[in-house]
């Protein structure tokens, strides 16, 4: 293991829904998940389905810069 490089790191997921409707103002937020990932098995941006509670439905979160 390389010395300062952590394997697992925390990320943020956002609802790209949310981020679309929030610049009209529209929605009351913006949800966000946040969860670890393995650097090594996914170097890429991650994008699940999971639950918006402001959207009330399943959308895609993706990956967000901390």
């Amino acid at each position: 293991m390389a010395k300062g490089k952590e394997i697992r790191i925390t990320i943020i997921l956002e609802c790209i829904e949310c981020a679309r409707k929030n610049v009209d103002k529209k929605s009351k937020g913006i949800s966000r998940y946040i969860t670890q990932k393995n650097r090594h098995n996914t170097p890429n941006r991650l994008e699940l389905r999971k639950f918006c509670s402001y959207c009330l439905k399943y959308t895609i979160h993706k990956e967000i810069q901390k």
